[in-house]
């Protein structure tokens, strides 16, 4: 699920670029540069295929960030996004959409690909008329290859527009949102195996290079995405019906601001690995303490630092109700940044929560088929 690079935060979603995207770069300046004619040197062609290929990445971002901003405007609950060739994967639990958001989605999708083929041709046409020779080929090649991608969404397969749709009309038919996305992400991981299938054939068989590396990537890349989507709903799957309360640990964590960083280190830490805390004086709690805020003190300060100078005060913490469930937790800590979550019940903190803990109970439940 973590396959790729980081790119940033926008909207509050962390976007991570597939490692694809490097493929697909290699293969669009490859085919620009064959294709392009020989009068320009081999540099400039290479250049060209690298501006076409750029291009064509920023025009697939901005593409599925709009979708994405159009399903946060409409309450959907997105964290994560992942940028593929053909457009993007973010998936939220059934508990943050509805059949019709996704089918809005959806039909946004694919109105927003054929627009922006269509764009580039409208720009293709300018600058034939301008008399810009190369601006109006690389516009061409934009154009031919966005058409394309407006064409392959149309495939039945998540996370594919198509494949959403589909996944939207399963959900209301089913009234299972998890087997609408199983049915759909298995749909597409076949299509993707056969466009591989079809790619080689081509390439061995019929020596069509172009439409057989077209097809074989594709498929590579769609094959890929299904399968990160089917991860991701069989993670949220497995923690249906879980809230805090049934997976927070109420062991010991709790600490005076008093105690120095020496001591809480020497007597707790290194005995029981523990690296979260929660800082009460008796009465309420004051704040929390991390590992991560407890390192950024100087050694030679440890002595002399009582926890209640280096700890995160309770005001700029986002704790965890007792009955909210596991899967909203999970995106709590991800808008949050955190890894760990203090619990509370009414006004008192009862336990503390783990992103370790969820991925374990998530995987020991799919291991058990419960």
């Amino acid at each position: 699920m973590r396959s790729g690079h980081i790119l940033g935060q926008i909207l509050k979603v962390r976007v991570r670029v597939h490692y694809t995207w490097l493929v697909a770069l290699a293969l669009i300046t490859a085919i620009v540069v064959t294709q392009f004619p020989e009068v320009f040197a081999l540099w400039r062609r290479i250049v060209f295929g690298l501006v076409t290929g750029s291009l064509l990445f920023a025009a697939v971002s901005l593409r599925q960030l709009a979708i994405v901003a159009l399903a946060i405007s409409r309450g959907v609950s997105v964290r994560r996004l992942t940028l593929f060739v053909f457009g993007g994967v973010f998936q939220s639990p059934p508990e943050f959409t509805r059949p019709v958001l996704e089918r809005l989605i959806a039909v946004a999708g694919l109105a927003t690909n054929l627009l922006m083929a269509g764009l580039f041709y409208g720009i293709y046409i300018g600058f034939v008329v301008a008399g810009s020779e190369v601006a109006a080929a690389l516009t061409q090649w934009l154009g031919f290859i966005y058409f394309l991608l407006a064409l392959f969404h149309f495939v039945p397969a998540f996370p594919l527009d198509g494949g959403r749709l589909l996944a939207a009309y399963l959900w209301t038919a089913t009234g299972s949102y998890f087997r609408a996305i199983r049915i759909t992400s298995w749909t597409g991981w076949a299509i993707g195996l056969i466009f591989v299938g079809g790619g080689i054939l081509l390439l061995v068989l019929g020596q069509q290079w172009f439409i057989g590396l077209v097809m074989t990537f594709m498929g590579w890349g769609l094959a890929s995405a299904t399968g990160m989507s089917r991860r991701q709903v069989q993670f949220y799957e497995s923690l249906q019906g879980v809230t805090a309360r049934d997976i927070m640990s109420q062991e010991s964590h709790f600490i005076s601001p008093q105690v120095s960083l020496n001591e809480l280190v020497h007597t707790i830490i290194l005995v029981t690995g523990q690296r979260y805390f929660v800082v009460t004086d008796g009465a309420q709690w004051q704040g929390v303490l991390t590992l991560r805020r407890l390192k950024a003190v100087p050694r030679k300060k440890w002595d002399s630092t009582p926890i209640g100078e280096v700890m995160t005060p309770a005001s700029q913490v986002r704790p965890v109700r007792v009955e909210q469930s596991a899967v909203s937790l999970l995106e709590q800590m991800d808008d949050s940044g955190i890894d760990e979550a203090p619990v509370m019940e009414a006004d008192r903190v009862v336990g503390i929560i783990s992103r370790d803990s969820l991925r374990q109970l998530a995987r020991t439940r799919r291991e058990l088929k419960i």
